[in-house]
């Protein structure tokens, strides 16, 4: 008697994601988990991210608890990424904070700087120091990587430094078969305004994406694997254009005036 067994003859794809337990990283894990990748889940919220293992497939994804603003943690990840092997690192964990710079207390911004630059250039230095051929970075940024935004100025200023960082990081690694890229989305309808100190809402709704459009863009932007610089959604994409007719003074007096960080 001949039994017929069937060998998956393609390991899983890994990727490690940080920021995964709700927003654009959540959404980015389920678009992954449905293409079949294994996942490891980073975020400082073990509850959270608990639930989204058992949403997605608990045997097929782990959990990884830690708050990226530490510098222990950022060590005990970066540790995780050298002794495993992974296909796909989403640098997407992220803060800020809106309000006048001096009247938001510096501590809570110098936060900002460690988790949105020290743990990305961190994790990236991990994973990039052992990727091969066919391997790739995508470090989350924003459209304020294009503009300044008066009442979020270090979260702005982080942002800026995430899209330069990713392009260089590209061209570095191109020739190699190793793909990095920055992706830029708009304002999403995400809860990290509210935890930034304000809403969704503040914002223009012509601005305003969903969190599955983010993704989406995400999803397009990582089979495409072509620009160092992704700008997500159309109507980013058009205002941006519409800025290079207008003057810088111009333009950050507009993001002044719609900026939720100077709103009474």
């Amino acid at each position: 008697m001949h039994r017929k067994i069937n060998i998956n003859i393609y390991a899983m794809k890994k990727a490690l994601i940080t920021g995964a337990s709700g927003g654009i990283g959540l959404e980015i894990a389920r678009r992954l988990s449905r293409q079949q990748y294994e996942l490891t889940l980073v975020a400082r919220n073990e509850q959270k991210l608990k639930s989204v293992q058992e949403q997605l497939g608990k045997d097929h994804h782990q959990i990884l608890v830690a708050d990226l603003t530490k510098k222990e943690d950022i060590e005990r990840v970066s540790r995780h990424l050298n002794e495993n092997s992974y296909d796909l690192l989403v640098n997407n964990a992220g803060t800020g904070s809106y309000g006048r710079f001096i009247d938001l207390p510096l501590v809570e911004q110098l936060n900002t700087m460690a988790l949105n630059m020290e743990a990305l250039v961190s994790l990236s230095y991990a994973f990039l120091s052992k990727a091969v051929s066919g391997n790739a970075l995508i470090n989350i940024g924003s459209l304020l990587a294009h503009s300044s935004l008066p009442g979020a100025a270090v979260y702005a200023g982080t942002k800026s430094f995430v899209a330069n960082f990713s392009e260089s990081l590209w061209y570095e690694f191109k020739n190699k078969g190793i793909f990095v890229a920055g992706f830029n989305p708009g304002a999403a309808d995400t809860d990290f305004h509210s935890n930034s100190g304000s809403y969704t809402s503040a914002f223009p709704s012509f601005v305003v994406s969903s969190v599955s459009e983010v993704a989406d863009g995400f999803m397009k932007a990582l089979s495409a694997r072509s620009k160092p610089r992704v700008i997500q959604g159309f109507k980013n994409r058009l205002m941006l254009f519409g800025f290079k007719f207008l003057s810088r003074k111009s333009v950050i007096n507009i993001m002044g005036k719609i900026s939720p960080g100077l709103k009474a």
